[in-house]
Protein backbone atom coordinates (compact mmCIF):
# COMPACT_ATOMS: atom_id res chain seq x y z
CA UNK A 1 0.00 0.00 0.00
CA UNK A 2 0.84 3.71 -0.62
CA UNK A 3 0.21 6.69 1.55
CA UNK A 4 -0.27 7.96 -2.11
CA UNK A 5 -0.92 4.98 -4.14
CA UNK A 6 -2.06 1.44 -3.36
CA UNK A 7 1.26 -0.11 -5.87
CA UNK A 8 4.90 -0.02 -5.15
CA UNK A 9 6.22 2.56 -7.35
CA UNK A 10 8.92 -0.15 -8.86
CA UNK A 11 9.02 -3.67 -10.22
CA UNK A 12 11.74 -5.73 -8.99
CA UNK A 13 11.79 -7.80 -11.76
CA UNK A 14 12.71 -4.74 -13.94
CA UNK A 15 15.97 -4.27 -11.70
CA UNK A 16 17.24 -7.48 -12.42
CA UNK A 17 19.22 -7.21 -15.97
CA UNK A 18 20.64 -4.00 -14.33
CA UNK A 19 22.16 -5.82 -11.42
CA UNK A 20 23.47 -8.44 -13.69
CA UNK A 21 25.17 -5.45 -15.80
CA UNK A 22 26.86 -4.38 -13.04
CA UNK A 23 27.91 -7.09 -11.71
CA UNK A 24 29.70 -8.22 -15.02
CA UNK A 25 31.32 -4.65 -14.77
CA UNK A 26 32.43 -4.40 -11.75
CA UNK A 27 33.88 -7.89 -11.60
CA UNK A 28 34.69 -9.30 -8.42
CA UNK A 29 35.08 -5.82 -6.59
CA UNK A 30 31.21 -6.23 -6.07
CA UNK A 31 31.33 -9.26 -3.98
CA UNK A 32 33.83 -8.21 -2.19
CA UNK A 33 32.19 -4.76 -1.64
CA UNK A 34 29.13 -6.51 -0.59
CA UNK A 35 31.15 -8.47 2.11
CA UNK A 36 32.68 -6.07 3.95
CA UNK A 37 29.11 -3.75 3.99
CA UNK A 38 27.87 -6.81 5.48
CA UNK A 39 30.64 -7.29 8.24
CA UNK A 40 29.96 -3.51 9.22
CA UNK A 41 26.33 -4.39 9.56
CA UNK A 42 26.78 -7.11 11.50
CA UNK A 43 29.25 -5.12 14.35
CA UNK A 44 26.45 -2.36 14.32
CA UNK A 45 24.10 -5.05 15.27
CA UNK A 46 26.15 -7.03 17.82
CA UNK A 47 26.32 -3.21 19.50
CA UNK A 48 22.85 -2.45 19.50
CA UNK A 49 22.19 -6.41 20.53
CA UNK A 50 24.72 -5.67 23.79
CA UNK A 51 23.14 -1.94 24.25
CA UNK A 52 19.64 -4.12 24.64
CA UNK A 53 21.06 -6.63 26.70
CA UNK A 54 22.37 -3.80 29.28
CA UNK A 55 19.38 -2.06 29.44
CA UNK A 56 17.04 -5.36 30.23
CA UNK A 57 19.47 -6.32 32.66
CA UNK A 58 20.57 -3.00 34.85
CA UNK A 59 17.95 -0.26 33.69
CA UNK A 60 16.55 1.23 37.30
CA UNK A 61 13.26 -0.53 36.01
CA UNK A 62 11.77 -3.10 34.34
CA UNK A 63 11.49 -2.86 30.78
CA UNK A 64 9.21 -4.27 27.97
CA UNK A 65 11.32 -6.00 25.40
CA UNK A 66 8.93 -4.97 22.68
CA UNK A 67 8.48 -1.22 23.80
CA UNK A 68 12.24 -1.62 24.06
CA UNK A 69 12.82 -2.67 20.49
CA UNK A 70 9.79 -1.46 19.03
CA UNK A 71 11.50 2.20 20.04
CA UNK A 72 15.01 1.78 18.34
CA UNK A 73 12.98 0.99 15.07
CA UNK A 74 11.04 4.36 15.54
CA UNK A 75 14.57 5.94 16.54
CA UNK A 76 16.19 4.61 12.87
CA UNK A 77 13.77 5.85 11.00
CA UNK A 78 13.45 9.13 12.34
CA UNK A 79 16.91 9.72 10.92
CA UNK A 80 15.18 9.46 7.24
CA UNK A 81 12.43 12.20 6.46
CA UNK A 82 9.48 13.33 8.19
CA UNK A 83 6.95 10.94 6.66
CA UNK A 84 8.50 7.56 7.08
CA UNK A 85 7.94 5.55 10.32
CA UNK A 86 7.51 2.69 11.96
CA UNK A 87 3.59 1.96 13.29
CA UNK A 88 2.89 -0.35 16.31
CA UNK A 89 -0.21 -2.96 15.32
CA UNK A 90 -2.19 -0.29 16.87
CA UNK A 91 -1.01 2.76 14.82
CA UNK A 92 -0.90 0.53 11.98
CA UNK A 93 -4.87 -0.36 12.28
CA UNK A 94 -5.61 3.41 12.59
CA UNK A 95 -3.96 4.11 9.56
CA UNK A 96 -6.18 1.32 7.21
CA UNK A 97 -8.75 3.00 9.19
CA UNK A 98 -8.03 6.09 7.64
CA UNK A 99 -7.61 5.33 4.62
CA UNK A 100 -10.87 3.83 4.34
CA UNK A 101 -12.34 6.76 5.67
CA UNK A 102 -13.47 6.21 8.74
CA UNK A 103 -12.19 6.65 12.17
CA UNK A 104 -13.27 8.37 15.84
CA UNK A 105 -11.10 11.50 15.55
CA UNK A 106 -10.90 15.26 15.12
CA UNK A 107 -10.33 15.18 11.30
CA UNK A 108 -6.85 17.18 11.53
CA UNK A 109 -4.04 16.39 9.04
CA UNK A 110 -0.38 17.02 10.72
CA UNK A 111 3.15 17.25 9.06
CA UNK A 112 6.30 17.98 10.85
CA UNK A 113 7.77 20.89 9.57
CA UNK A 114 11.13 22.76 10.87
CA UNK A 115 11.20 19.87 13.43
CA UNK A 116 7.63 21.26 14.41
CA UNK A 117 3.91 19.55 14.61
CA UNK A 118 2.19 21.36 12.28
CA UNK A 119 -1.25 21.44 10.59
CA UNK A 120 -1.55 21.15 7.02
CA UNK A 121 -5.31 21.31 7.20
CA UNK A 122 -8.50 20.52 9.06
CA UNK A 123 -10.85 18.42 6.94
CA UNK A 124 -14.46 20.54 6.15
CA UNK A 125 -16.80 19.77 8.44
CA UNK A 126 -15.01 18.22 11.89
CA UNK A 127 -14.49 19.22 14.93
CA UNK A 128 -10.89 20.64 14.09
CA UNK A 129 -12.41 22.82 11.17
CA UNK A 130 -14.92 23.88 13.73
CA UNK A 131 -12.51 24.78 16.36
CA UNK A 132 -11.38 27.25 13.57
CA UNK A 133 -7.62 25.28 13.23
CA UNK A 134 -6.35 25.99 9.97
CA UNK A 135 -3.28 25.52 7.82
CA UNK A 136 0.29 26.36 9.58
CA UNK A 137 -0.93 26.24 13.08
CA UNK A 138 1.69 24.65 15.58
CA UNK A 139 1.20 21.99 17.54
CA UNK A 140 2.77 22.18 21.15
CA UNK A 141 1.36 19.93 23.08
CA UNK A 142 -1.34 16.80 23.16
CA UNK A 143 -3.17 16.54 26.21
CA UNK A 144 -0.50 17.92 27.72
CA UNK A 145 1.83 16.01 26.56
CA UNK A 146 4.91 17.65 24.33
CA UNK A 147 4.44 17.64 20.99
CA UNK A 148 8.32 18.14 19.89
CA UNK A 149 10.13 15.30 18.86
CA UNK A 150 6.73 13.60 18.74
CA UNK A 151 6.15 11.33 15.23
CA UNK A 152 3.48 11.92 13.11
CA UNK A 153 2.00 8.80 13.95
CA UNK A 154 2.30 9.01 17.62
CA UNK A 155 0.65 12.36 17.25
CA UNK A 156 -2.03 10.92 15.12
CA UNK A 157 -2.79 7.87 17.98
CA UNK A 158 -3.02 10.94 20.48
CA UNK A 159 -5.49 12.56 18.59
CA UNK A 160 -8.08 10.14 18.05
CA UNK A 161 -10.15 7.79 20.09
CA UNK A 162 -13.46 6.53 20.49
CA UNK A 163 -15.97 9.18 19.35
CA UNK A 164 -17.47 11.35 22.73
CA UNK A 165 -14.21 11.97 24.53
CA UNK A 166 -12.20 14.54 24.40
CA UNK A 167 -8.78 16.04 23.49
CA UNK A 168 -7.13 19.08 24.04
CA UNK A 169 -4.65 20.73 21.75
CA UNK A 170 -2.01 23.54 22.49
CA UNK A 171 -1.63 25.48 19.59
CA UNK A 172 0.96 28.70 18.69
CA UNK A 173 -0.32 30.77 15.56
CA UNK A 174 1.31 33.64 14.08
CA UNK A 175 -0.80 36.53 15.80
CA UNK A 176 -1.53 34.87 19.40
CA UNK A 177 0.12 36.52 21.83
CA UNK A 178 0.51 33.08 23.78
CA UNK A 179 -0.21 29.57 22.68
CA UNK A 180 -3.72 29.04 23.29
CA UNK A 181 -5.32 25.15 24.57
CA UNK A 182 -8.11 24.71 21.89
CA UNK A 183 -10.46 21.70 23.48
CA UNK A 184 -11.58 19.51 20.79
CA UNK A 185 -14.96 16.37 21.09
CA UNK A 186 -13.73 13.67 18.52
CA UNK A 187 -16.56 12.23 16.74
CA UNK A 188 -16.75 9.67 13.97
CA UNK A 189 -15.57 10.86 11.17
CA UNK A 190 -17.39 9.12 8.30
CA UNK A 191 -15.85 11.10 4.64
CA UNK A 192 -17.14 11.51 1.76
CA UNK A 193 -14.44 12.92 -0.09
CA UNK A 194 -16.63 14.70 -2.68
CA UNK A 195 -19.27 17.61 -2.97
CA UNK A 196 -21.28 18.53 -6.03
CA UNK A 197 -23.07 21.10 -6.42
CA UNK A 198 -24.54 23.89 -8.93
CA UNK A 199 -23.74 27.51 -8.87
CA UNK A 200 -24.51 29.71 -11.59
CA UNK A 201 -25.27 27.26 -13.83
CA UNK A 202 -21.72 25.80 -13.50
CA UNK A 203 -20.84 22.90 -12.29
CA UNK A 204 -18.26 22.88 -8.92
CA UNK A 205 -16.75 19.50 -7.49
CA UNK A 206 -14.73 19.81 -4.43
CA UNK A 207 -12.50 16.77 -3.35
CA UNK A 208 -11.54 17.12 0.25
CA UNK A 209 -9.08 13.95 0.31
CA UNK A 210 -7.88 11.19 -2.27
CA UNK A 211 -8.99 7.97 -0.17
CA UNK A 212 -10.14 4.75 -1.10
CA UNK A 213 -13.32 5.03 -4.19
CA UNK A 214 -12.66 8.67 -4.39
CA UNK A 215 -12.76 8.06 -8.34
CA UNK A 216 -16.02 6.02 -7.90
CA UNK A 217 -17.60 9.18 -5.84
CA UNK A 218 -15.96 11.47 -8.72
CA UNK A 219 -17.97 9.52 -11.42
CA UNK A 220 -20.98 9.31 -9.35
CA UNK A 221 -21.04 13.55 -8.86
CA UNK A 222 -20.43 14.50 -12.35
CA UNK A 223 -23.45 12.18 -13.59
CA UNK A 224 -25.25 13.59 -10.80
CA UNK A 225 -24.16 17.37 -11.87
CA UNK A 226 -25.25 16.60 -16.01
CA UNK A 227 -28.51 15.41 -14.54
CA UNK A 228 -28.98 18.71 -12.23
CA UNK A 229 -28.35 20.37 -15.76
CA UNK A 230 -30.30 18.83 -17.62
CA UNK A 231 -27.57 18.22 -19.99
CA UNK A 232 -23.98 18.72 -21.15
CA UNK A 233 -21.53 20.10 -18.09
CA UNK A 234 -20.80 24.10 -19.93
CA UNK A 235 -18.08 24.51 -17.26
CA UNK A 236 -16.15 23.18 -13.98
CA UNK A 237 -14.35 24.27 -11.09
CA UNK A 238 -12.37 21.88 -9.08
CA UNK A 239 -11.84 22.81 -5.82
CA UNK A 240 -8.62 20.84 -4.48
CA UNK A 241 -7.91 23.59 -1.27
CA UNK A 242 -6.89 22.54 2.12
CA UNK A 243 -6.99 18.56 0.42
CA UNK A 244 -4.20 17.33 2.02
CA UNK A 245 -3.67 14.36 -0.15
CA UNK A 246 -4.18 10.45 0.15
CA UNK A 247 -3.77 7.66 -2.21
CA UNK A 248 -1.31 8.05 -5.17
CA UNK A 249 -4.13 5.35 -7.23
CA UNK A 250 -6.76 7.79 -6.58
CA UNK A 251 -5.17 10.86 -7.39
CA UNK A 252 -4.33 9.23 -11.30
CA UNK A 253 -7.88 8.03 -11.41
CA UNK A 254 -9.35 11.85 -11.03
CA UNK A 255 -6.46 12.89 -13.08
CA UNK A 256 -7.41 10.43 -16.11
CA UNK A 257 -11.12 11.67 -16.10
CA UNK A 258 -10.44 14.76 -17.46
CA UNK A 259 -7.00 13.86 -19.74
CA UNK A 260 -7.33 11.27 -22.77
CA UNK A 261 -3.45 10.50 -22.76
CA UNK A 262 -0.11 11.60 -21.56
CA UNK A 263 1.57 11.37 -18.53
CA UNK A 264 -0.18 12.22 -15.53
CA UNK A 265 2.78 11.31 -12.61
CA UNK A 266 6.33 10.60 -12.85
CA UNK A 267 7.63 8.70 -9.68
CA UNK A 268 11.44 7.84 -9.27
CA UNK A 269 13.18 6.33 -6.76
CA UNK A 270 16.39 5.08 -5.56
CA UNK A 271 18.58 5.54 -8.96
CA UNK A 272 17.49 6.51 -12.26
CA UNK A 273 14.10 4.18 -12.64
CA UNK A 274 10.81 6.15 -12.95
CA UNK A 275 7.67 4.66 -13.16
CA UNK A 276 4.97 6.54 -15.43
CA UNK A 277 1.39 6.39 -14.83
CA UNK A 278 -0.44 7.50 -17.87
CA UNK A 279 -3.92 8.57 -18.59
CA UNK A 280 -6.79 6.54 -20.71
CA UNK A 281 -8.64 7.64 -23.12
CA UNK A 282 -11.98 5.63 -22.18
CA UNK A 283 -14.11 7.65 -20.00
CA UNK A 284 -12.45 10.91 -20.37
CA UNK A 285 -14.62 13.96 -19.68
CA UNK A 286 -15.74 16.21 -22.33
CA UNK A 287 -13.71 18.98 -23.00
CA UNK A 288 -15.24 21.88 -21.04
CA UNK A 289 -13.36 24.47 -19.73
CA UNK A 290 -12.37 24.18 -16.17
CA UNK A 291 -10.66 25.99 -13.50
CA UNK A 292 -8.68 23.94 -10.06
CA UNK A 293 -8.13 25.87 -7.52
CA UNK A 294 -5.56 25.32 -4.65
CA UNK A 295 -3.94 26.62 -1.84
CA UNK A 296 -1.59 26.02 0.60
CA UNK A 297 -3.13 23.42 2.37
CA UNK A 298 -3.14 21.45 -1.00
CA UNK A 299 -0.71 18.86 -0.55
CA UNK A 300 0.35 15.51 -2.09
CA UNK A 301 -1.89 13.04 -3.99
CA UNK A 302 -4.18 17.05 -5.15
CA UNK A 303 -0.78 18.73 -6.20
CA UNK A 304 -0.38 15.31 -8.61
CA UNK A 305 -4.02 16.06 -9.91
CA UNK A 306 -3.05 19.88 -9.94
CA UNK A 307 0.03 19.63 -11.37
CA UNK A 308 -0.71 16.92 -14.28
CA UNK A 309 -4.06 19.08 -15.11
CA UNK A 310 -1.84 22.43 -15.12
CA UNK A 311 0.71 20.91 -17.51
CA UNK A 312 -1.37 19.56 -20.39
CA UNK A 313 -3.43 22.79 -20.21
CA UNK A 314 -6.73 21.15 -19.61
CA UNK A 315 -7.06 23.78 -16.93
CA UNK A 316 -6.39 26.77 -15.06
CA UNK A 317 -5.11 26.92 -11.70
CA UNK A 318 -6.25 29.32 -9.49
CA UNK A 319 -5.36 30.41 -6.08
CA UNK A 320 -2.22 30.67 -4.03
CA UNK A 321 0.95 27.76 -4.07
CA UNK A 322 0.58 24.39 -2.81
CA UNK A 323 2.01 22.58 0.50
CA UNK A 324 5.19 21.08 -1.74
CA UNK A 325 5.02 17.97 -0.16
CA UNK A 326 6.34 15.65 -3.44
CA UNK A 327 7.44 12.13 -1.88
CA UNK A 328 5.88 8.82 -2.17
CA UNK A 329 5.27 6.34 0.46
CA UNK A 330 4.67 2.57 0.54
CA UNK A 331 3.38 0.77 3.56
CA UNK A 332 4.36 -3.09 4.47
CA UNK A 333 2.89 -5.37 6.41
CA UNK A 334 5.24 -6.77 8.73
CA UNK A 335 5.25 -10.38 10.72
CA UNK A 336 3.44 -9.31 14.42
CA UNK A 337 0.51 -6.79 12.87
CA UNK A 338 3.10 -4.21 13.06
CA UNK A 339 3.83 -2.01 9.67
CA UNK A 340 6.47 0.14 7.92
CA UNK A 341 5.78 3.29 5.72
CA UNK A 342 9.05 4.17 4.02
CA UNK A 343 9.60 7.04 1.45
CA UNK A 344 10.52 5.07 -1.42
CA UNK A 345 10.53 7.65 -4.16
CA UNK A 346 9.79 11.18 -4.97
CA UNK A 347 6.79 12.40 -8.29
CA UNK A 348 7.03 14.68 -10.99
CA UNK A 349 4.65 16.17 -12.92
CA UNK A 350 4.49 15.65 -16.69
CA UNK A 351 6.84 18.10 -17.22
CA UNK A 352 9.40 17.20 -14.38
CA UNK A 353 8.83 19.57 -12.28
CA UNK A 354 9.85 18.33 -8.87
CA UNK A 355 6.76 19.25 -6.66
CA UNK A 356 8.05 18.59 -3.13
CA UNK A 357 10.98 21.69 -3.44
CA UNK A 358 8.44 24.33 -3.87
CA UNK A 359 4.76 22.87 -4.78
CA UNK A 360 2.83 23.53 -7.80
CA UNK A 361 2.30 27.56 -8.71
CA UNK A 362 -1.52 28.37 -9.66
CA UNK A 363 -1.34 30.21 -13.63
CA UNK A 364 -3.92 33.04 -12.19
CA UNK A 365 -2.88 34.15 -7.79
CA UNK A 366 -5.75 35.10 -6.25
CA UNK A 367 -5.95 35.82 -2.26
CA UNK A 368 -8.71 34.06 0.15
CA UNK A 369 -10.69 36.85 1.05
CA UNK A 370 -9.53 37.11 4.52
CA UNK A 371 -6.86 38.78 6.14
CA UNK A 372 -5.46 36.38 8.66
CA UNK A 373 -3.89 39.05 11.18
CA UNK A 374 -7.27 40.45 10.87
CA UNK A 375 -9.31 37.00 11.17
CA UNK A 376 -7.17 36.21 13.73
CA UNK A 377 -7.75 38.95 16.36
CA UNK A 378 -11.59 38.41 15.55
CA UNK A 379 -11.09 35.14 16.66
CA UNK A 380 -9.28 34.86 19.07
CA UNK A 381 -11.63 35.50 21.87
CA UNK A 382 -13.96 32.77 20.45
CA UNK A 383 -11.50 30.05 19.67
CA UNK A 384 -11.25 28.37 22.78
CA UNK A 385 -14.90 28.12 22.75
CA UNK A 386 -15.13 25.57 20.04
CA UNK A 387 -17.38 27.09 18.13
CA UNK A 388 -15.53 29.38 14.71
CA UNK A 389 -16.57 28.14 11.68
CA UNK A 390 -13.68 28.47 8.94
CA UNK A 391 -15.82 28.24 5.66
CA UNK A 392 -16.89 30.86 3.97
CA UNK A 393 -20.39 31.71 2.13
CA UNK A 394 -20.01 31.67 -1.48
CA UNK A 395 -20.69 35.08 -2.11
CA UNK A 396 -17.59 35.89 0.51
CA UNK A 397 -15.67 32.86 -1.44
CA UNK A 398 -12.84 35.66 -3.94
CA UNK A 399 -11.62 32.51 -5.43
CA UNK A 400 -14.19 30.61 -6.02
CA UNK A 401 -15.91 33.75 -7.81
CA UNK A 402 -12.64 34.40 -9.24
CA UNK A 403 -12.98 31.15 -11.19
CA UNK A 404 -16.76 31.21 -11.65
CA UNK A 405 -16.16 34.52 -13.77
CA UNK A 406 -13.09 33.09 -15.83
CA UNK A 407 -15.86 30.39 -16.95
CA UNK A 408 -18.22 33.00 -17.48
CA UNK A 409 -15.59 34.97 -19.98
CA UNK A 410 -15.08 31.58 -21.56
CA UNK A 411 -18.54 31.07 -22.44
CA UNK A 412 -18.72 34.87 -23.20
CA UNK A 413 -16.05 34.83 -25.80
CA UNK A 414 -16.77 31.54 -27.31
CA UNK A 415 -20.26 32.52 -28.34
CA UNK A 416 -19.06 35.86 -29.30
CA UNK A 417 -16.51 33.87 -31.21
CA UNK A 418 -19.27 31.12 -33.54
CA UNK A 419 -21.05 34.39 -33.78
CA UNK A 420 -18.17 36.06 -36.24
CA UNK A 421 -17.57 33.19 -38.02
CA UNK A 422 -21.57 32.10 -38.42
CA UNK A 423 -21.91 36.02 -39.65
CA UNK A 424 -18.30 35.13 -42.25
CA UNK A 425 -20.56 32.52 -43.86
CA UNK A 426 -23.13 34.20 -44.99
CA UNK A 427 -21.39 36.73 -46.72
CA UNK A 428 -21.35 36.26 -50.33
Amino acid sequence: MLSVGTRSPWRRRSLIPVLAAVVLLTGLAQPATRAIARTNTYEKLAVFTRVLSYVQNNYVEEMDSTQLIYGAIKGMLSTLDAHSAFMTPEEYEEMKIDTGGEFGGIGLEVAVEDERLTVVAPLDGTPAFRAGLRTGDVILKIDGSNADGMSIAEAVRRMRGAPGTKVTLRIDRDGFTKPRDIPLMREHVRLNPVEARVVDGYAVIRIKSFQERTGNYLEEALRRLEQELEGDIPGLVLDLRSNPGGLLDQAVSVADRWLSEGVIVKTRGRGTYAEISRAHRAGTEPGYPMVVLVNEGSASASEIVAGALQDHGRAVLMGTSTFGKGSVQTVMDLEDGSGLKLTVARYFTPSGRPIGEQGVHPDVVVEAVWDPDEAIAKKESTLEADSVEQGLDEAEDRQLKAALDALRTWRIFMGTEKAMEDGASLRP
